[in-house]
């Protein structure tokens, strides 16, 4: 008789924790954190390349969109947006005393232009 009754036991633990299982699933698929328009089946946009520890409270975020990488400053505070648009291939070489973009700058004008 005993055993029976641990059997029992043991089975509704199992199919509760099933449960937990499923409904956390479902959360996760279709909860408040799951993608408004999926990605049907295409390249990823954007990643995380590199994350790098300043200290304890901050860390640097190497982020890529497409073809355009942005250094970015997580703090406890405030997020800081370092350098945005590098990580493009230059359509020609940097010139010898040429200026380059300043941290925060973008180095591609709107419509492809050099600055």
């Amino acid at each position: 008789m005993d055993f029976e009754l641990y059997f029992r036991f043991l089975l509704a633990l199992a199919a509760v924790l099933g449960l937990i299982l499923a409904l956390a699933w479902a959360v996760r698929r279709f909860g408040p954190g799951a993608r408004l328009l999926p990605n049907s089946g295409g390249a990823r946009r954007l990643s995380i390349q590199e994350v790098a520890s300043v200290d304890a409270r901050r860390r640097l975020i190497l982020l890529r969109r497409d073809e355009t990488e942005y250094l970015v400053l997580l703090g406890p505070t405030q997020d800081l947006l370092l350098d945005k648009g590098f990580g493009q291939a230059p359509e020609r070489g940097i010139e010898p005393g040429e200026r380059r973009g300043e941290p925060g700058e973008l180095s591609v004008l709107p419509g492809g232009q050099r600055p």
